[in-house]
């Protein structure tokens, strides 16, 4: 049977206009364009063809591909056998294809399949979306590649001129070549997409035969480019000029910051770099001054969390504490809290290592231990700033944790983290920092522990609540009162993420789950008694505090995250 036979079948084509459209496929070498005379719509031909070739029909129209599903196939080879990675689904890599006739393009996928260790699930496309494509392929890596061209000539010309220069000279070259065009093009590029691509740090890295650029995006790292290994020393240079870090050090870690304008917004760069085995890597965490601070409204508490932490800011003085892992969203909660306070008519001071936003009318200082000037430090110096507000970016050691209490002790407001697993541990934290239980009854006002989650892209696969999930959701919250169960909604159905070509894993941005410990005369007394977990716990949940698990399945209910993030809780 031909395509043409098929199309007979399906009654798109009348069996009387074959011979003639037979004909006009064999003058102009193209089947849809003879069929498109005789009312054939394009939809209904790819249908049918995909069908013909066992291969599905997908539409990929207004859809844009991520740099890193791109990035399973080299764009020259894309664009040889007129193949595109569309997505990942169920750890299947999905392509659409063009010419499934084709022998070699049939050769490519199973080659492609080895490579990259996953089976290969083929979807017919349209020719617009396959040449719309190409072009966004060759964004990242095209503009990165013709500049590494250019930087070849260079590097060689470099190369054959450093045998007639002196040691200082060569110094003076190697600075010379970083600030020149080429290199200036491929870390302004890497800059461009990576905040471009809604990224949060840049990961450039030495691995030995290569160098391998990184975006972290929504808390996951994925591979944007593979540059050759020479290229690296150069890059590490370029940025260290921007961040006026010393280009003749590289045996110690430097930090630093810089800022550039891309798509006309100003973008803060904070730099870190470290000696590693093959080099120096880098890791850039980007920082958009111009979305700037988020309000607590938009951190993800809930109506009732939100009020408590509300309420807690309006304390004239006392301690708030958030705690979590590195990367969990922390300073963002302060910067949120923050903004809350009126600047006019408080004296608001933070203590930050590094400053990540500027906020207008808050006095921010820059820790730097290399120097002396330390958290304690200047938690100690601050207090003779007639502070009303005091942020600590992170209590570290006992020294700061004392001072921090003594602070709150004595009129001030304090906000500021703490690493521990919970907010129940932030108790037992400052007792073996310590401070003194009698000390924390009467100045600890809230505990906050939180966690990041990513957020469902609709429209999510349903899931129906039923048999072990049931069970598992009747159990999160079997301890808790009655009072606090009654208000909570189970529905009968919950989503899980639905990847699609728009977007591969079925999620899209970040929320952050909450744990809300709250002060009270109860808890006080547990404090001066028996300050454990255990006997803390039972306080808190007595009195109706929501878990970040429990805070997780009620996002879910909403619709707001997949199920399968609550279980990273």
């Amino acid at each position: 049977m031909t395509l043409l036979d098929l199309l007979v079948q399906k009654k798109i084509v009348r069996a009387d206009d074959v011979p003639d459209i037979s004909a006009a496929e064999t003058t102009t070498g193209d089947l849809f364009a003879a069929l498109e005379k005789y009312g054939v719509l394009e939809r209904d031909f790819l249908e049918t063809r995909g069908e013909f070739f066992g291969m599905p029909f997908r539409d990929l129209e207004n859809i844009e591909i991520p740099f890193n599903i791109l990035s399973y196939i080299p764009g020259e080879s894309a664009k040889f056998y007129r193949i595109i990675p569309i997505g990942v689904v169920d750890n299947v890599l999905e392509i659409g294809v063009v010419n499934p006739e084709n022998v070699e393009t049939q050769n490519a996928l199973t080659f492609i399949s080895s490579r990259v260790s996953m089976p290969i699930r083929a979807y017919l496309i349209k020719v617009k979306d396959f040449d719309r494509i190409i072009e966004t392929y060759r964004g990242l890596s095209g503009e990165v590649h013709q500049a590494l061209g250019e930087l070849e000539g260079e590097l060689s010309e470099k190369k054959e001129n450093k045998k007639e220069e002196s040691a200082g000279q060569n110094k003076e070259s190697d600075i010379r070549i970083v600030e020149q065009a080429p290199v200036t093009k491929i870390i302004a590029t890497i800059l461009h997409y990576a905040t471009e691509g809604a990224g949060s740090d840049i990961h450039i890295e030495p691995m030995g035969d290569r160098t391998r650029v990184r975006f972290r995006v929504d808390g996951v790292l994925a591979t944007s480019l593979v540059l050759p290994n020479h290229v690296h020393d150069a890059l590490v240079a370029r940025i260290k000029i921007l961040s006026n870090l010393r280009l003749d050090e590289k045996r110690k870690p430097q930090d630093g910051r810089f800022s550039a304008k891309i798509d006309n917004k100003k973008i803060d760069f904070r730099v870190s770099t470290l000696p590693v085995y093959y080099g120096e890597k880098v890791v850039m965490r980007i920082l958009d001054t111009a979305r700037g601070v988020r309000g607590l409204e938009d951190m993800g508490l809930s109506g009732d969390g939100l009020a408590k932490v509300k309420k807690a800011i309006e304390r004239p003085f006392g301690l708030i504490l958030i705690s979590g892992p590195t990367g969990s969203g922390k300073s963002t909660t302060l910067y949120s809290m923050l903004k809350e306070l009126d600047f006019e008519t408080d004296n608001v001071m933070s203590l930050e290592d590094p400053v990540e936003y500027n906020i207008p009318g808050m006095n921010q200082a820059q820790i730097k231990p290399e120097i002396g000037f330390s958290f304690a430090t200047g938690l100690r110096t601050s207090l003779r700033q007639d502070p009303d507000v005091i942020m600590v970016g992170e209590i570290r050691d006992k020294e700061t944790a004392q001072l921090a209490v003594q602070a709150a002790l004595t009129g001030h407001l304090v906000l500021s983290t703490i690493h521990t697993n919970n907010s129940v541990g932030v108790i037992p934290r400052l007792i073996d920092m310590g401070v003194d239980p009698f000390l924390i009854a009467p100045t600890l006002i809230m505990a906050v522990a939180q966690r990041l989650v990513s957020l469902l892209h609709p429209p999510g696969k349903p899931v129906s609540v039923e048999g072990s999930i049931s069970m598992m959701i009747q159990k999160s919250f079997q301890d808790l009162s009655e009072e606090v169960r009654s208000k909570i909604q189970i529905p009968d159905t919950i989503y899980e993420a639905l990847p699609s070509p728009d977007c591969p894993k079925g999620t899209r941005g970040r929320t952050a789950v909450f744990e809300i410990l709250e002060m009270n005369k109860e808890l006080e007394q547990v404090i001066l008694k028996n300050p454990t977990d255990i006997e803390i716990m039972k306080v808190a949940r007595k009195n109706g505090m929501i878990t970040m698990h429990e805070d997780a399945l009620l996002k879910a209910f909403k619709g707001l995250i997949p199920f399968s993030e609550v279980n990273k809780i």
